[in-house]
């Protein structure tokens, strides 16, 4: 994992500099032929196995359910970093840029510094997450990283809420969850082949439509600072001792 990590975040560096200058549809664009890049040359090379991929990773758990020792913990340490970062000074940069980056650059914040570090920390723990889902399937293959990869960890993000660092990881547990809700549907009896069949298949397409009402319904996503702002106060209201009279 540690070498996943570092091979990421120097990769991160090395396409961040240059490509994160771009704005707008134009860094979507590079950042997608990246990918389609790098897919393409682990189709051809011998040391990812080529088409093929890499079998027989070793299985440091005997079972699936084991992995959550080591994936909890990490989320845990994840959104108790991500949660201190929010509110660093690094973290007040990295908002300002959100909001507006040419104002931000007036007030003297170099926002292609701040946006090759964030581009960094999440490909580090993409890497990490990666080392660990290669030990988990026990295999790896140019295959899971593809645009519809992106797309569904998009998707992720955009149904949650991109304004917490709570938001992608509950967006993430409900969409994960939701393949195996629409599996379970499709096997309902007296269901139409058609319908069972789309169920089965369309979850690229139900997430696309997913992103767009979301979008238009909750345009910040199913967590929003408020809502968790409101849950703050109401549960320090209740864990606060009351005074006697």
């Amino acid at each position: 994992m540690a070498l996943a990590a570092v091979l990421s975040g120097l990769l991160a560096v090395a396409l961040g500099i240059p490509v994160l200058r771009l704005r707008g549809i134009y860094l979507a664009i590079a950042t997608i032929a990246f990918v389609e890049i790098l897919r393409v040359l682990s189709l051809n090379l011998e040391i990812t196995g080529g088409a093929v991929g890499i079998f027989g990773i070793p299985q440091p758990f005997p079972s699936p359910i084991a992995y959550l020792w080591v994936v909890l913990p990490l989320l845990l340490v994840t959104m108790v970093l991500c949660h201190r970062l929010e509110g660093s000074r690094t973290g007040r940069n990295l908002r300002a840029i959100r909001e507006d980056e040419l104002a931000a650059d007036t007030m003297g914040i170099n926002p292609t510094f701040y946006k090759v570090l964030a581009f960094t920390l999440g490909a580090i723990l993409a890497g990490v997450v990666g080392a660990i889902s290669a030990h988990f399937l026990n295999t790896w293959n140019a295959r899971q990283g593809t645009f519809d990869a992106s797309i569904i960890y998009l998707a992720f993000v955009l149904s949650g809420g991109s304004r917490t660092f709570v938001g992608p990881v509950v967006g993430g547990m409900v969409l994960t969850a939701l393949p195996e809700l629409l599996r379970a549907l499709a096997g309902v009896a007296g269901l139409p082949l058609w319908l069972a069949q789309f169920l089965l298949d369309g979850r690229l397409i139900i997430f696309g439509l997913l992103i767009v009402l979301s979008t238009i319904f909750y345009p910040q996503g199913l967590i929003t600072p408020e809502l968790l702002g409101g849950l703050s106060r109401r549960f320090r209201a209740v864990a606060k001792p009351s005074l006697p009279p």
